[in-house]
């Protein structure tokens, strides 16, 4: 019959699919073969991929960034300079009357000096003292100064002695800016002052754990939690003259995908939080769904952080390099693992599907088109048997060709 040669081709179709994987069946991810074995689509993107071991968690521990480790300057507070426009205030003393710079009714004066009108270093980088000429100020210490000044007059005048301050700090000033904070610029002090001094000082008005801070200095920058600089003492480093500190708000979060019990964007709500804390925030993973030795991260690494953890890098070109890492919490030491995982601001979280349940979806689906394909077939025998006993044969079916019930 014509609806027997359709469910036996329906039949054919389905084994044909069964072949050919579970490809079709919905999922929300890839599955964790798909994801082992890299990049399969030469027109998709390339991508590391690399299993958490202790020796992976220790790299990442050393390559966390820091401001001590990216600014490696750990000298105490530096000495100040002078620089381009600056303002220098300059007191000349000589030893007696009647000299170069003290007239000879000094004895009716207040003392055995005279102080020069302020002056601006300029853009060569000196100050003027009269007598004396350019004295270099650009680079130089005040007792730098006072000694190039003395070495100057002490042929013309009368056991000089020069006594260099500051009138206006410019040069050596230090900027922080940023909503969180009244953005000020001050001198830098020569007491010396760390990032949370330099903080405080422009009057931070809520402290919080989605607050950023990033510390540029001679071209480089680096960003660090807010936290970090109050948890990890290390970060809260020396500022130096011309640095800027940039405060910004930015919520820490990271996003999870897959077999978890919920998914979607989740607030860290702290500082720093763990993979194990960050798959707890997530309602864990879905006992029906999920396979625990496929526990995927999704994160970008610089190059060099790349290379350390034993990453191919030839096929990338930028700076960074997608990541994925693969953790196992199949294995009962993974956890310990887990809760070592530091989870970083815009992290992916994705646990794939066991393969158990991408069968069961198929045959779920191979059932529902033997059953679309089989509702034909008996709705056609139903009617085969209404007709037969309306012609009073009884409710057997006539097969064709034969003669006989």
């Amino acid at each position: 019959m014509r609806e027997f040669r359709v469910l036996a081709g329906l039949i054919a179709l389905s084994g044909a699919i069964v072949l050919g994987g579970c490809a079709i069946v919905p999922t929300a991810g890839p599955q964790s073969t798909d994801v082992r074995q890299g990049q399969r689509d030469a027109e998709s993107l390339p991508y590391g991929f690399v299993r958490v071991t202790p020796t992976v968690l220790e790299v990442l521990g050393r390559n966390t960034p820091r401001f001590s480790t990216t600014f490696k300057d750990k000298r105490g507070p530096e000495e100040l300079r002078f620089g381009i426009g600056d303002v220098v205030t300059i007191t000349l003393y000589e030893s007696a009357s009647g000299g170069l710079f003290i007239p000879a009714e000094a004895g009716a004066r207040a003392g055995n000096f005279v102080t020069l009108p302020p002056q601006s270093v300029d853009n060569k980088g000196n100050i003027f003292v009269p007598y004396a000429g350019a004295i270099r100020a650009q680079g130089k210490t005040a007792a730098e100064i006072q000694n190039n000044i003395v070495a100057a007059l002490k042929d013309r005048a009368l056991e000089p002695q020069a006594i260099v301050s500051w009138a206006d700090q410019r040069a050596s000033s230090i900027n922080v800016l940023g909503e969180s904070v009244g953005s000020i610029r001050f001198p830098a002090s020569a007491s010396g002052e760390r990032v949370l001094d330099a903080i405080t000082r422009a009057g931070l008005r809520a402290p919080g754990h989605d607050l950023w801070v990033m510390l540029e200095r001679g071209g480089r920058r680096e960003t660090v939690p807010f936290g970090a600089l109050i948890y990890e003492p290390s970060n809260n480093i020396y500022v130096r003259a011309q640095d800027t500190i940039f405060i910004y708000k930015d919520p820490l979060t990271f996003v999870a995908f897959g077999a978890t019990g919920r998914q979607g964007q989740f607030s860290f709500d702290a500082w720093r939080i763990s993979l194990a804390e960050a798959a707890a925030k997530a309602a864990g993973l879905s006992d029906t769904q999920a396979d625990p030795g496929a526990v995927f991260l999704y994160r970008g690494e610089t190059r060099e952080v790349a290379m350390a953890l034993g990453v191919d890098c030839t096929p990338f070109t930028g700076p960074n390099i997608p990541i994925i890492y693969n953790i196992n919490l199949r294995d009962p030491a993974g956890f310990f693992l887990a809760t070592k995982f530091e989870v970083r601001n815009k992290d992916v979280l994705y646990v794939s599907n066991a393969p158990t349940v991408d069968a069961s979806k198929f045959l779920t689906y191979l059932k529902l088109i033997i059953s679309t394909a089989k509702d034909p077939v008996d709705a056609a025998t139903s009617v085969y048997l209404l007709r037969n006993t309306a012609r009073g044969v009884g409710g057997a079916i006539l097969v064709p060709g034969s003669t006989t019930p």
